[in-house]
């Protein structure tokens, strides 16, 4: 399927990551292009916090990192019993991250140069995140970078979400490139499994 280099290549400068890319590079984006995965733990952290349970970081990052909103408030109600429906927890979520965003989100440090990077080089850039859309957007608008890619997909695309490469692979589609075309970037357990795939 699509080629994979973890995220610590970055770290040897994009000369060095130029020489495994092909035609096409698809980026995730909440913990890989921006730091949103720590207000993500912090905001399942308050929760559970609310009816007494702890929550380690640990425990984001095996069982909630990389997955939509839908399937964590699902697997929060089944673990932890909250009583709560889908729908509640799925607005209660939203409504405690906006908080969060509208404060603003940090971009990751080499992001905006690696996205220039590609752009200038004229490799086709795909964004494939399990995020609600506009809240990627509104992310994405913070930094202006809605237009570094020629495509954007998210999880309400595809009918499996990560571990499953099926928005990897909805970014292909979209991008019109084979997926072994195709360089994944990831940072979850569950993306990089995807990415793999």
């Amino acid at each position: 399927m699509t080629r994979f280099v973890p995220l610590w290549l970055s770290r040897f400068g994009l000369l060095e990551v130029s020489k495994y890319l092909t035609k096409a590079v698809i980026f995730d984006l909440d913990g890989l292009l921006v730091d949103t995965e720590l207000i993500s733990y912090k905001i399942y952290k308050e929760i559970l916090a609310e009816i007494g349970c702890e929550f380690s970081l640990e425990d984001y990052a095996q069982n909630f990192s990389g997955k939509t909103i839908a399937f964590n408030v699902k697997h929060l109600i089944d673990t932890y019993r909250i009583p709560w429906t889908p729908e509640f927890g799925f607005s209660r979520i939203v409504e405690i991250e906006n908080g969060f965003i509208i404060q603003g989100v940090d971009l990751k440090p080499g992001a905006r140069e690696l996205l220039s990077f590609l752009k200038k080089n004229d490799y086709k850039i795909a964004m494939a995140s399990s995020s609600i859309e506009e809240r990627a957007l509104n992310i994405l608008r913070q930094h202006n970078l809605v237009d570094s890619f020629d495509e954007l997909v998210f999880g309400y695309e595809v009918k499996r979400g990560k571990p499953a490469p099926d928005i990897f692979l909805r970014a292909c589609e979209k991008i019109s490139e084979k997926p072994e075309d195709c360089l994944v970037l990831e940072d979850s357990g569950g993306g990089i499994q995807a990415g793999f795939s």
